[in-house]
């Protein structure tokens, strides 16, 4: 398969173009290279997409699929104009932020959307769902039934993660000591490795899989993702290797607070500065993290176990050096400090209660 990848050069789309490469496909990543390089044995192009005939090169060729990763509308907009006679399979990657609500368990394809974004440019995240909506829309217009798909990806995990959502708990149970963490441990998580993902993208094109798929995890309660992270990072209970830590407890190790002593300190939710990461209060986006990947899954989408994810994320966060700064999670001194205060707090309360 000659495989064009819009990307190809940050995460997910230089993943994808390993896969690509791996199944013994001639690939071509069109990037502006400066998210990094594509992998030794794909070809180079280099394009500016947000120029009206950014992808000329491209479209002077054929391919027998394209895999795009954009969330800009012009951007997708364009590359369908523009690659329309020259591709033969369109692959999108868009995201469950696409859907109106995200509360409901088990949400399907089918489910409302939000509205699309009338702009070419996405100025803000809090535009991101209406953006990709727009470049669903873009697809399915220029490639029409049965020659696209549409892979609307959950939270993305594994080697190479930077935002530190799915590394930063293996690494926390691997430094030992005690582990502050939110009290919530039915709330739901869902986390998909980026190399599933990846090799799933390659499969739907080599196939040309036409459809709508929710791309996304198994569904964990928080709890059980902790004890996976502690298992992955050594300092787990006692399991069979790789066997899912079913209604778990959360570790011993840890130290639950409550979320409304966490927001009451100041400390954030899901990512960012002075996280504890994929914690969400709000039930109202609970359902984001609960989304059904049955079509996904009869599509031929493989999920390995979360353990091996969070395992192999761990060996990659400490090659890259446990020091550095991270996109999620508390620093050591800041959950020093919470600990800390935590215990006072608790030697303040009547006892018995």
């Amino acid at each position: 398969m000659k495989l064009l990848i819009l990307g190809g050069t940050a995460w997910l789309g230089h993943q994808t173009a390993v896969a690509a490469l791996a199944a013994g496909h001639d690939v071509t990543c069109a990037a502006r290279g400066s998210s990094g390089e594509p992998p030794a044995g794909a070809d180079f192009l280099r394009v500016d997409r947000d120029a009206d005939d950014g992808l000329a090169a491209a479209a002077g060729e054929q391919w027998d699929a394209v895999i795009d990763v954009s969330r800009q509308p012009g951007q997708v907009r364009r590359s369908v104009r523009d690659l329309r006679a020259a591709g033969g399979f369109y692959v999108f990657v868009s995201t469950g932020n696409v859907y109106a609500g995200q509360r409901e368990f088990g949400q399907e394809e089918d489910a409302p959307l939000l509205a699309p974004l009338a702009a070419d440019v996405m100025d803000s995240m809090e535009s991101y769902g209406p953006a990709k909506v727009a470049c669903e829309q873009a697809v399915a217009a220029g490639f029409g039934a049965g020659s696209h798909a549409l892979v609307r990806a959950g939270l993305i995990g594994g080697p190479g993660d930077t935002s530190g959502r799915s590394g930063y708990w293996p690494l926390r149970f691997a430094q030992g000591g005690p582990v502050l963490v939110p009290d919530v441990p039915g709330q739901p998580t869902q986390l998909i490795d980026v190399r599933d993902l990846a090799q799933w993208l390659v499969q739907v094109a080599e196939q040309r899989t036409a459809g709508v798929f929710n791309a996304v995890g198994e569904t964990v309660p928080f709890s059980e993702h902790l004890a996976e992270a502690a298992a992955a990072a050594g300092v787990g209970e006692p399991d069979a290797p790789n066997s899912r830590v079913a209604e778990s407890p959360l570790p011993r190790i840890t130290v639950p607070a409550t979320p409304q002593w966490l927001r009451e300190q100041g400390v954030n939710e899901w990512s960012g500065p002075r996280s504890l990461p994929l914690w969400l209060e709000d039930p109202d986006w609970h359902g984001m993290n609960a989304r059904s990947h049955a079509r996904a899954r009869s599509a031929g989408l493989r999920l390995r176990p979360l353990r091996q994810t969070l395992k192999d994320t761990l060996a990659w966060e400490e090659a890259a050096g446990v020091g550095r700064p991270r996109g999620a999670g508390l620093t050591p001194a800041e959950e020093h400090d919470l600990l800390a205060r935590l215990a006072d707090a608790a030697s303040l309360l009547p006892e018995g209660s």
